[in-house]
């Protein structure tokens, strides 16, 4: 990761019922906190209708957050390892623009009950030996329950142009929500 190359992190295992566990890593990077999953793309995602899916292909994806270190962010380990289980426990394909909600506080006292995933865009993707498909990075960005709402009715792309005109720092976790129009 970018900035943080060589820090020592802090982790975190999380156990799911029949799953293996999924670790997340905590980086300090200056006044920059990086959460990243490492777990989730241990296995290929597939539609859960699909009754015999391919052991080696199908989409990988690990989940990073990226907040500023202005706030305690006490269970947000949790949540991100609850993202990093979904498709295992689930069967949800994570991919650029999906909304993740968990109708719960992402961290404690946090307004964001919600992910939106976009492509992280500091962190290439991983390739994997043949006939695997690289591991895709993607940033969860913390939503509140009313900008998951939006984001349904009208898509990820008005959300961003909402908080561009609102100059909403995403990375800060005392935001404000905006009301998109």
């Amino acid at each position: 990761m970018s900035g943080v190359v060589g820090s020592e992190p802090q982790r975190a295992s999380v156990t799911f019922l029949g799953l293996e566990p999924v670790e997340v890593l905590r980086f300090v990077n200056g006044d920059e906190l990086v959460f990243a999953t490492v777990g989730c793309a241990r296995h290929p995602m597939h539609d859960p209708n699909d009754f015999a899916p391919d052991p080696d292909r199908g989409p990988r994806a690990e989940a990073v957050v990226r907040m500023r270190a202005v706030s305690p962010l006490a269970g947000l380990h949790k949540s991100l390892a609850t993202l990093a289980a979904a498709p295992a426990v689930e069967g949800l394909i994570l991919a650029e623009d999906s909304l993740i909600d968990l109708q719960e506080p992402l961290w404690a006292g946090a307004i964001c009950s919600a992910f939106l995933l976009t492509a992280d865009t500091e962190i290439a993707d991983l390739p994997l030996d043949e006939p695997a498909e690289p591991v895709r990075f993607l940033r969860a960005v913390p939503i509140t329950a009313n900008e998951a709402a939006w984001v349904r009715l009208k898509g990820a792309d008005a959300l961003r142009e909402a908080w561009t005109e609102a100059g909403v720092d995403i990375a800060d976790p005392t935001r404000s929500a905006v009301t998109p129009s």
